[in-house]
């Protein structure tokens, strides 16, 4: 069971950090020694999610299914040329 209390923000207390590699933000040196709540509000990221790759991947595919196809007819037709 999660036990909570609630608490106002003001919204000038509000602050927007970068993560580094790793996933830590750094605080600041006026945090040090003391105790802090952190809560995570939102989370922007510069990579695609799962659904936006997948979805990039089946694009790709397709595309490179019909060029194939569009060379296959085209090898095709440049073969029959030099036969004649």
């Amino acid at each position: 069971m999660i036990v909570g209390t609630v608490m106002k923000v003001d919204a000038h207390d509000l602050r927007t950090n970068e993560t580094d590699d790793r996933g830590r933000i750094y605080l600041g040196t006026e945090y040090a020694n003391k105790r802090v709540t952190v809560a995570v509000v939102e989370i922007e990221s510069d990579r695609p999610d799962d659904e936006e790759l997948a979805a990039a991947y089946r694009e790709a595919s397709e595309s490179a299914e019909t060029l194939a196809e569009g060379w296959d007819e085209v090898s095709s037709e440049a073969w029959a040329g030099l036969d004649e």
